[in-house]
């Protein structure tokens, strides 16, 4: 099974137990999700995690959002440093910082 549709066998295995609420609530997950693979987006591990988490009744739906929001935000910062300070090295000239003795 490729990796990228993984998500969706994940998600069927609680529709397949049967209990209603854990039923419906991975329904909930496999249609966002479905619409970001539509999207051509890439479902994110801890994504996935965090659906089954919920699905599971372990947290509540505003605990994922939050700690979703929250692994993006982090993400897209780490993402704008690093571009930063590739950028601020390839304006140097450098490939890789200088070592400090």
């Amino acid at each position: 099974m490729s990796d990228n549709k993984k998500w969706q066998y994940d998600l069927d295995e609680y529709i397949r137990q049967g209990e209603p609420e854990k039923a419906m609530k991975s329904y909930a997950w496999k249609t966002a999700i479905g619409l970001q693979d539509v999207d051509g987006l890439k479902t994110s591990d801890y994504l996935l995690e965090t659906a089954k988490e919920h699905i599971e009744g372990n947290i509540t739906i505003e605990s994922a959002k939050d700690r979703i929001q929250s692994y993006y935000r982090q993400r897209e910062s780490r993402a704008i440093i690093e571009a930063g300070t590739q950028s601020a090295f390839s304006r140097q000239g450098a490939a890789c910082p200088p070592v400090q003795r």
